[in-house]
């Protein structure tokens, strides 16, 4: 029979009841600190540049106009949530590029 390490002593780390594990000591991966502020401030840009929706396309474009003074678009509160997800978008990159320590 083959023997067993105790939980925690063969280098891995489990999480959500070892639904997830890892080894311990790693770090984030570079491509995945350099795809956080890239998609991140993607979705930002989007939020505010599609304010109005695609206007200037030209078989909906009049369609969308005539959505939109309807239903009067609120730029206060758009660029309240998209200062909200730039917030996010900053902490988030902040964490994932701040020095590695183990728990």
């Amino acid at each position: 029979m083959s023997e067993q390490t105790p939980k925690g002593q063969d280098g891995l780390k489990e999480y959500a009841d070892g639904w997830m594990t890892e080894k311990k000591n790693t770090d984030v991966p570079g491509f995945l600190k350099l795809a956080f502020p890239i998609i991140g401030l993607g979705a930002t840009a989007y939020i505010a540049l599609q304010m109005y929706g695609d206007t200037g396309h030209a078989t909906r474009g009049t369609l969308v106009q005539q959505f939109n003074a309807v239903s009067k678009t609120s730029p206060v509160l758009v660029y309240t949530v998209t200062a909200m997800a730039l917030v996010y978008v900053i902490v988030l990159v902040a964490f994932a590029i701040r020095k590695f320590h183990e728990d």
